[in-house]
């Protein structure tokens, strides 16, 4: 049988979260969104944890001294075990109370359809639902594409509280910024302009870290302007563009690719605890976390993406909120409906999002009117 194909894309997740809002009994209706992309993180390590094949000097840039150590870390005798080792959060609490999809080996395939295969078509396709060949570089060119972001922006009861951070720089560019009003911070320091000492603060705690690549900034700024935002602005979606990943493999550097996806997994936790711990978010939100890219699945070109490497077209995606669980097994929604078995099925983007459009539409427009009646 041919393995279950899924073309997958972040607007689909908004779907599911959304139409959360008329599944769901009033105490459980999803009324947050918190979004967390890895950039170009590999679905081998997320359903696989460590590779050993990579711990090498040649092939993963690791020293020989460095071996042992990390294989302390990351090492364990399963692939679930090393996976746990890496992301925690991720395999503890998010797939245990919602759905994760991508794993090539149990048949559950996520693919892009861009056939480019790097990041900004990667999360134009991930944000629209579906490909543009007009976006076809990493160039600073506004997005011609109306963004899931941008058009929830301007619906009543959303319009100020959509907010984006991110350690690459293009993310203004990715949600046309001038355009859509959609904050987008992607350099400098987390916030344009702080309205608090603990914001200045952020800011020069950023300005202090090294500059280490050209158009990214580490993560851990990143995180810490987010978690800021979320506790002080309160949106009602939150986009995080977590870079790490990319620039540590780009670099052939596997102990720092692994270390920054295990950083990234306890940054997703923290916004989640965090979100739990304000009223507003608390049993009301949905977590969506995904990549923009796979990458190459050899020693050689792990490091790699774009036309050239085919397998950099696997990428995976990951969710959970209240009642999540239940929409996705009830089969309403045929995106998702028994993504991990092995049945003879394949969906394609173009139906999916001819079908999902309609219900993204249908379930915001819903919160909308909730939410101009005064209900949050």
């Amino acid at each position: 049988m041919r393995r279950r194909l899924l073309r997958l894309c972040v607007a689909y997740a908004f779907i599911a979260a959304a139409t959360l809002v008329i599944s769901a009994q009033q105490d459980q209706a999803v009324t947050n969104v918190l979004l967390v992309t890895m950039d170009g993180m590999r679905w081998q390590e997320v359903f696989g944890g460590l590779q050993s094949a990579l711990l090498t000097k040649e092939d993963g840039g690791i020293a020989e001294a460095g071996i042992a150590p990390l294989k302390e870390r990351f090492d364990a005798s399963t692939a679930e075990q090393r996976r746990e080792k890496l992301m925690p959060f991720l395999w503890g609490t998010i797939a245990q109370q919602g759905q994760i999809f991508g794993d090539a080996s149990r048949g559950s395939v996520a693919r892009l359809t861009n056939g480019l295969r790097f990041s900004y078509p990667g999360y134009n396709e991930m944000l629209t639902g579906s490909p543009d060949p007009r976006v076809d570089s990493n160039d600073r060119i506004w997005n011609p594409n109306v963004t899931v972001l941008e058009w929830l922006q301007t619906r009543p009861g959303f319009s100020g509280r959509v907010a984006a951070f991110a350690s690459w720089e293009l993310l203004p560019w990715i949600l046309n910024e001038p355009r859509s009003g959609v904050p987008s911070n992607g350099g400098g320091g987390p916030f344009a302009q702080p309205k608090t000492e603990r914001e200045r603060l952020i800011n020069q705690y950023s300005a202090d870290l090294p500059r280490y690549w050209s158009e990214s900034r580490f993560d851990a700024a990143t995180g810490m302007g987010a978690l800021e935002y979320l506790r002080t602005r309160l949106p009602r979606v939150l986009y995080v563009m977590l870079g790490e990943t990319d620039e540590w493999a780009h670099d052939r550097r596997y102990d720092l690719y692994l270390d920054a996806a295990q950083r990234n997994d306890r940054f997703i936790r923290n916004l989640w605890e965090a979100a739990q711990a304000i009223p507003q978010y608390a049993n009301h939100t949905a977590l969506l976390v995904t990549t923009d890219h796979g990458r190459g699945d050899t020693g050689k070109d792990w490091t790699d993406h774009g036309r050239k490497v085919p397998a950099a077209e696997r990428i995976w995606m990951a969710a959970m909120g209240p009642a999540f669980d239940g929409i996705l097994r009830s089969g309403t929604y045929p995106m998702y409906a028994g993504v991990n078995g092995t049945e003879e099925d394949v969906v394609n983007l173009e139906s999916l999002f001819e079908f999902g459009l309609a219900r993204l539409l249908d379930g915001m427009e819903v919160l909308v009117t909730r939410t101009a009646a005064g209900r949050a």
